[in-house]
């Protein structure tokens, strides 16, 4: 059924684009850096529409090879963080096995104050001296 639609729709476009050529058969000069030359007008349009349609495929392909870059790159930083993330539950896994809790070890940077710092600092400072 789609394709059926898409013939039609191709169908009355072909028709529309036949019936402007017949209208536009008058020459035009066509005006170039190396000279000048009439051509039809429809042959003016249509090359036109087609220089378009070239210059918009090949930046959409540019573009599609860019993305499918990115897709690439990011498929394998993700299977970087799904092993990584897969390493953490092993691990985790081993300590609740121990009956250790991992969330017990850890030390996030904002529970430690400078004050902390400083008295371990001074704390190894007295047992190397």
């Amino acid at each position: 059924m789609k394709i059926q639609w898409l013939l039609l729709i191709a169908l009355i476009f072909a028709v529309i684009i036949a019936a402007f050529a017949v209208v536009n058969v008058d020459a035009v000069p066509v005006n170039y850096i190396f000279g000048e030359a009439e051509f039809p007008l429809i042959l003016v349009i249509l090359a036109s529409a087609l220089l378009g349609f070239l210059l918009s495929g090949v930046v959409a392909i540019a573009r599609s090879y860019s993305l499918q870059r990115k897709v690439k790159a990011l498929q394998k930083e993700m299977a970087v963080k799904e092993s990584l993330i897969a390493t953490q539950q092993n691990e985790i896994a081993e300590y609740q096995k121990a009956g250790v809790n991992p969330e017990a070890q850890v030390v996030t940077s904002d529970e430690v104050t400078r004050d902390d710092r400083v008295d371990n600092y001074e704390e190894k400072q007295r047992d190397t001296y």
